[in-house]
């Protein structure tokens, strides 16, 4: 079913990477969930883990086809809307010659879907004690479909407009640090200080929580 030839090790490499990234969050809970007060550890483990079963779907449903598919330079498309011919399609728009995947498309769609999950779990450095439950909800949903997608196409896609210009991004340094740097400053320069700074002392509640997850961030990172 493809055009090029799959290459086992390559393919076995990637899936081991899927399952490391995949650990990053777990990880970034951790260390989220032990630099803020002891009122809102849960929140913070819920929301990061929250932030992997949503993104999971919406990646599925529209973020994969909107960052990889057509042709367009700045936004895909609808073509692999919920994952629509991805297991029998020969490759993706753009990756030819030099640029051809010799793992499954299914495993390029894992992979990619990690580092979609762990960048808007990133911004919830800046939403604790800003945000509800609710609203962190509602604001990583839009955020993975609005901007993460397009940001994506521009850089990791062969079609999009910063890749034709030689963008080189090392480990997500553009797509998801400096991304979701930009949000989680965005959302902090619209909803302010936390509730009560700073007159009120904010320690950390459990150093070792961010030690662990210093730990399986480090690791992950390998992936």
């Amino acid at each position: 079913m493809y055009a090029a030839t799959i290459d086992q090790g390559a393919t076995a490499w990637v899936l081991v990477s899927i399952a490391l990234v995949a650990f990053m969050t777990p990880g970034l809970a951790f260390f989220y969930g032990g630099m803020v007060r002891a009122k809102n550890v849960l929140g913070m483990l819920m929301q990061n883990i929250f932030a992997m079963g949503l993104i999971s779907v919406l990646w599925a449903a529209v973020g994969f086809s909107l960052a990889f598919g057509g042709t367009g330079k700045y936004i895909g498309n609808f073509d692999f809307a919920l994952m629509k011919d991805l297991a029998t399609i020969e490759t993706l728009p753009g990756y030819t010659g030099d640029f051809a995947l010799v793992i499954p498309i299914v495993a390029f769609f894992a992979f990619q879907m990690m580092f979609a999950v762990i960048t808007p779990a990133l911004i919830t450095g800046a939403t604790a004690d800003r945000l509800k439950f609710s609203a962190y909800a509602i604001l990583i949903g839009v955020w993975a479909v609005v901007v993460y997608p397009a940001v994506a196409r521009w850089v990791f896609s062969p079609n999009g407009w910063l890749f034709q210009r030689g963008a080189l991004d090392f480990a997500g340094g553009a797509v998801v640090h400096i991304n979701a740097g930009a949000a989680a400053l965005a959302v902090i320069l619209v909803l302010g200080n936390r509730k009560g700074w700073p007159r009120e002392a904010m320690p950390p509640h459990n150093l070792p929580f961010t030690v662990l997850g210093t730990g399986i961030l480090w690791f992950g990172w390998f992936g």
